[in-house]
This record gives structure tokens, sequence and C-alpha cells, in this order.
């Protein structure tokens, strides 16, 4: 029987398991560090065994975080936006909160970021992450919040005055499915500042590293190739991502950085934290430029107050789409979000109120 709802017929199509429309999705965890997930301490001590600090160079075992990322169903290959304004010590590459013992109402996420909308098989997913201008106040955060008691308020990202005159970005992460494994994907960056602001945008690729667990794995590979990079991965197989424009394309491997986290040599200086080394630190070493397990197209852009710039990209199992053709792109988007009105307007009651419509709708 047709089914005259897209998005209901991709449900029906996956639960018949004739097409696996929920391979990529929303799966990278907001943060990997700090949880059990990642604790092989004597004593049980997740919230310090990986802290914030050691995220950025400590090579994860059991998954992978990032903002607004995506991957496949089994984690293997991720992808995600990284930023930098060009005054932060680190590159923004996750989430930054308080454990539960530094924060005087236990852990908690000191960003601001929105899930806008998605459809239950993601063939449409949409966020808003807020990024200031200023350098972010790490220190301050932390300081503030342990000086606190559990009887006062937590001290909140906006009340350290990084945001006020609207001094920040917004970066609207968008993703379109045309197939199921043929994924679109749109960055936003609005300055909603009143003066020009430098940006380095980072859309990053890389795989989850299960080799230097598992004895005798087969170590996959990102090569680049004319046209984008090919992803090649034993249980995975094979995946492009093309991008528009040109940016500066870096490569490293996700391996921990041994010298920065326990003092001991590394036997390679492409490690994970090569981005943030080569960028910020001006390490001109610390990436390669062909291949590796982990890589950047590195964009970076002066914004006027109020302007507005947008990169596609395409990560997809098809060879012959790695051209990048931004209005056809567009029009795929414009397609998916119209199927997701349509899908959600089948469940809001009828006397819901516009308001409590689009907040059920986010909720769902």
């Amino acid at each position: 029987m047709e089914i005259p709802d897209p998005e209901r017929r991709r449900l029906a199509e996956t639960e018949a398991k004739a097409k696996h429309w929920r391979r990529w999705g929303p799966y990278l965890s907001e943060r990997q560090w700090g949880t059990v997930r990642e604790d092989y301490s004597a004593d049980g001590d997740a919230w310090n065994y990986v802290s914030f600090e050691m995220s950025s160079a400590y090579t994860y075992r059991w998954g992978e975080d990032g903002l607004g990322g995506i991957s496949d169903n089994h984690q293997r290959l991720c992808f995600a936006p990284a930023l930098w304004n060009g005054r932060d010590p680190i590159l923004k590459e996750r989430l930054f909160g308080l454990t539960n013992p530094q924060g005087n109402h236990g852990e908690d996420v000191k960003e601001y970021y929105w899930y806008l909308d998605s459809t239950p098989t993601h063939s449409y997913m949409k966020m808003l992450y807020r990024y200031p201008q200023a350098e972010f106040p790490y220190r301050r955060l932390l300081a503030e919040n342990a000086r606190r008691t559990r009887r006062q308020r937590e001290f909140e990202l906006i009340d350290t005055g990084v945001l006020e005159g609207s001094r920040f970005f917004d970066l609207e992460v968008e993703y379109a499915k045309a197939d199921v494994d043929d994924v679109l994907i749109r960055f936003t960056v609005t300055n909603r500042g009143p003066e020009a602001a430098e940006l380095w945008l980072l859309p990053t690729l890389w795989f989850r590293n299960d080799w230097s667990w598992v004895e005798d794995s087969v170590k996959p590979a990102l090569r680049l190739e004319p046209g984008g990079v090919r992803a090649l991965h034993p249980t995975l197989g094979e995946r492009v991502l093309a991008w528009e424009g040109d940016p500066e394309l870096l490569f490293t491997e996700n391996e921990s950085n041994q010298q920065k986290l326990y003092g001991r040599p590394n036997a390679s200086p492409r490690v994970k934290d090569a981005f943030h080394r080569y960028l910020i630190g001006g390490e001109r070493d610390a990436v390669g430029r062909e291949q590796g397990t982990k890589f950047a197209c590195s964009y970076h852009w002066t914004l006027e107050a109020g302007a507005s710039r947008t990169v596609r990209l395409r990560l997809t199992d098809q060879r012959e789409q790695l051209r990048i053709e931004p209005e056809a792109i567009d029009d795929v988007f414009q397609q998916r979000r119209e199927e997701a009105d349509r899908f959600y307007e089948t469940l809001e009651p009828a006397q819901l109120p516009e308001d409590c419509r689009r907040i059920q709708r986010q909720a769902f």
C-alpha cells in the first residue's frame, strides 16, 4: 500500500528493514569526558579520570563527542563542526561543563545550544549553537561555581558578560538525507554583534579509535582524492565527504597525545589535538595534508556585523555525488523541511495554539 506521507513511508521502510534510514543520526555524545563510559580508574573516580581539560588530547574508547554532530549507528565514522574565535585558548570541539564535584548543584553544561527540529528517521535535523566572540570564560565559570554554596543559584555563561551587546556567533547546523547513505550538511554562521568579528569553522570527520584496543584489527583511513576525502572502514565500507569553497585541508590521527597527557613521547606528531596545536599553537608540523584518521576543512572568515556565511557539505556513498551544487542541496533541505511539517501536523491537536505546537514539536 502506498503511504502518501514521505516520513511515514521512511518509517515503514525502516520497520520492515527494507531501508536503513536510521543508520545515520545524532548519535554523538554531548560529553564523553567525565563519565563512567570512559572510566578505568582503580577507585571508580569517573569524574576525574578523563576531565574536560584532557578531552581534546585523550582518545576515547567507547564513544565520541561533538557539537551537533552525527555518526553511523555503531559510531564508527563521526562528523561534527569545530569553531575558533581567534581568542579562545582551545578549539571549540565539544561542550564545556562542570562535573558533579565542581558544580554547586552538581554536574551541568555551561553553554547555550538548542535542538530545534528532527524527524524520527533523522531525515531532517536542525540545531543552534551560540558561541561568544570574546574569550570563553572557562576558568571563571569553574571558580565562581566552586565558590558558591548549594543555597545559591548557579553561575551561568550569561552571568559572565561575554554575551553582552549580542557579541556572539550563531551557528545553525542542519542535516538532510537525500537517501539512506547520502547525508547533506549545511552550516550557517551569523555575526550577531555590532562589529566585524573573526571566525574559523572546521567541519571535522573522524573515525572512533577501536584499532588501538583490539589486537590484529584493521585500521581505517581517510584519504584525500580529487573532489573530496574518501573514508575507508573494514565494516562500514566506503564513504566520501565533499565540500564547497576552498578551505584549508588538515589531517591527523585520532590517537592520544601521550606527551601532553602523561609526559611520554608520541610515536608520531599526528595526534588527536593536532588541529588545536596547528591553529592556535602555530605548530606547522602537527598536521598532515593527505591522509589520517581525523580530517577537517578549515574556513576562515571575517564577518561584518549582522552578516552570515553558509557552507554546504555532503557525506555520501555515491561517487557521482562528489560535486557540491548549492541550489540542488538547498532544494533537498526545503523538501525535507516541508515533509517534516507535514509529518508533525498529523500529531498536533487542531485546537492547540501555534506557540504550543512549536513547543510540542521541539519536544518530540
